[in-house]
């Protein structure tokens, strides 16, 4: 059984989510503790219990300490034979951390999920827009299909999304090498408010503030505004930008005292500082991207902004599950196998 210090480095829910995707996955069972232990709030919250829940059922697994505020929990998995998830999130947690965990074990297993409640923006977590165009395109890279479906947006503190996501079985994952970015073709994104903000053309808010600052970087830049269903208000802003050989994102959530103006203005700056990098894979996405490509048969490579520690301490995890060993220099990130 792989003993793992929930505490290490980042010390976050990430450690948890990855290591039940590639226990899933591999069969490999594990004991962790010291789960979020650098937290105010130490042990599983809401999203973690779900995404374990979830896992659980996937799997049929036996699973010791599963539940809210636990710092210690047993994984033993069985076998993966279910095709369908229905998860219920009764919380504003982050719909797309659960999806996290989830879609490392359905890479080799073609899986349906129903997410009910939680949250499409949060703090401290990538955005469902930002799963769709971000995640999404890079999985495809590797030759894993996922499509992910937002049938109603959730926001703090009342949550209530909900959520569909789709993934085929990839047969045999392709290694990637992205190494330079290439031209720059355009930005896109969109900007999203809920209903009730409308009156206050929050979402126009936050896209003229973003396109204020994108514009200094001369190429085509196609902001959407778009007011969603949601059971409480709400609002955030994600930001693609396309290169001939890769593409970053960054997403902002609104929060309440914040002027709509600033969520635009961050989101912008932060997609500029990537872009002026010269990253082909944004500071979100290198540690989600790490477990695909220690899944791979053939070495990988990409170029990152920053080696961050939640990418520091996946690297630390997936080498106890996988045969693999991560480079780094600089900012490139290897893995080899």
């Amino acid at each position: 059984m792989i003993e793992i210090d929930g505490s290490y480095k980042e010390g976050g829910g990430q450690i948890i989510r990855t290591a039940s995707g590639l226990s899933a996955l591999t069969g490999e069972s594990f004991r962790i503790f010291n789960i979020r232990s650098g937290r105010e709030n130490p042990g599983l919250e809401e999203h973690h219990f779900q995404a374990i829940k979830a896992m659980k059922k996937l799997c049929n697994a036996e699973v010791k300490g599963l539940e809210l505020g636990s710092t210690e929990l047993e994984f033993k998995p069985g076998k993966i034979t279910k095709k369908q998830l229905s998860i219920d999130i009764r919380t504003a947690g982050s719909t797309a951390l659960v999806l996290q965990a989830l879609l490392i074990p359905a890479v080799k297993h073609s899986l349906r999920m129903d997410i009910k409640g939680g949250a499409t923006f949060n703090l401290w977590a990538p955005s469902i827009p930002y799963l769709q165009n971000i995640l999404c395109f890079i999985l495809g890279s590797f030759g894993y299909d996922v499509n992910i479906r937002i049938d109603r947006h959730g926001f703090y503190p009342k949550g209530g999304a909900r959520v569909f996501a789709q993934t085929k079985e990839a047969k045999e994952l392709l290694a990637v090498n992205l190494e330079k970015q290439g031209k720059l073709i355009g930005i896109s994104g969109t900007s999203y408010a809920s209903e009730q903000l409308k009156k206050g053309q929050v979402a126009e808010r936050q896209k003229n503030s973003a396109i204020k600052l994108l514009s200094e970087l001369e190429c085509p830049i196609y902001i959407d505004v778009n007011y969603v269903n949601s059971i409480c208000p709400g609002s955030g802003i994600f930001l693609k930008a396309d290169f001939e050989n890769c593409v970053l994102g960054y997403d902002v959530v609104g929060e309440k005292g914040k002027y709509s103006e600033k969520v635009g203005e961050e989101t912008a700056k932060g997609l500029i500082n990537e872009i002026e990098s010269g990253a082909t894979l944004d500071k979100f996405m290198t540690d989600q991207i790490l477990p695909y490509m220690a899944l791979t048969d053939h070495d990988s490579k990409v170029r990152v902004m920053e080696v961050t520690n939640h990418a520091q301490t996946n690297i630390w995890l997936i080498e106890k599950f996988l045969p693999v060993k991560f480079e780094v220099k600089e900012n490139i990130i290897e893995c080899k196998h």
